[in-house]
């Protein structure tokens, strides 16, 4: 229907709901009470059914809509990155100038394995699909409390980058002290690439919502709340089949005996398929008017 179609259904729907009311106080008018009312509720069903989701409109959404998502909110997620990466770095530094900052930060059972030059991840390989379930679900976890810290006018999503970029810092520079820096970093390199991107639009996505509570601008802050958890609310939904991939190389390629090296080629193979996913795809075609 066109827009002045659209118009004039609405003003008949009314109008028709008003004539109801008027006609139901008069007793002699019941047959007309009785048509108006069935005339009502059939277009009340069509006004207000829902419609079943489409396969081809998930298609969609991936393939167009979530990398012009990406595209629009990228600022965000490059200061959810930054963030981060200086969390990392700086407590890369202090682990590396006081060893004994690892032990205050990772615990002692950890750094008991650390020294031993052993990697942690042994456990995952004699259960993978139990291991690969659970890290998807803390995965997903870590990425909805970025996301849904964006309320706390971006306190909580800035902290959450904090504290990850510190415990990947300090475990770098942890297993770097104990000669296992290629262990750790072939362990992290394969899922890493799909993981830690998906954490930083998470991120992104909760200091957009952040941006809209704080600079609405010239638009009302609800209404510009709105728009901005509408577009954060689809780059959360974007980072889920990422996460879900992840988690399952997590479980069962990353911590397997096949060559460091490989494993490093894999990673680039998928960070660069990522890369052009995200800045390639096609923008979502203009609707077009009737």
């Amino acid at each position: 229907m066109s827009h002045r179609e659209l118009q004039e259904l609405g003003l008949l729907y009314r109008q028709t709901a008003s004539d109801l009311a008027s006609v139901r106080e008069d007793v002699t008018s019941a047959q007309l009470a009785a048509y108006l009312n069935q005339l009502l509720g059939r277009a009340h069903n069509l006004i207000y059914m829902g419609h079943k989701a489409k396969m081809s409109g998930l298609v969609r959404f991936y393939r167009e809509t979530y990398p012009q998502v990406f595209r629009e909110t990228l600022p965000g997620t490059t200061l959810a990155f930054v963030i981060f990466m200086l969390a990392a770095i700086a407590a890369c530094a202090v682990t590396l100038r006081d060893p004994a900052f690892a032990h205050r930060v990772l615990g002692a059972k950890m750094m008991e394995t650390i020294e031993r030059r052993e990697m942690w991840t042994h456990s995952i390989v004699t259960v993978k699909p139990l291991a690969a379930s659970a890290i998807m679900t803390n995965n997903l976890v870590v990425s909805f409390a970025a996301f849904a810290y964006g309320v706390t006018a971006g306190i909580g999503t800035v902290w959450m980058m904090l504290l990850n970029g510190m415990m990947i810092g300090v475990v770098g520079a942890a297993t770097w002290h104990a000669g296992m820096a290629e262990q750790l970093w072939s362990f992290v390199a394969p899922h890493g690439v799909l993981e830690l991107p998906a954490i930083f639009i998470a991120g992104g996505a909760g200091l957009e919502i952040a941006r809209g509570m704080l600079f609405p601008g010239l638009l009302p802050r609800r209404e510009s709340i709105a728009k901005a958890g509408g577009r954060a609310s689809k780059l959360l939904l974007g980072t889920i089949p990422m996460l879900f991939v992840a988690g399952i190389i997590e479980g069962f390629l990353s911590p397997s005996d096949m060559p460091p090296w490989t494993k490093f080629v894999f990673a680039g193979v998928m960070f660069s398929a990522l890369v052009v996913y995200l800045n390639t795809a096609r923008r979502p075609q203009p609707a077009s008017v009737a």
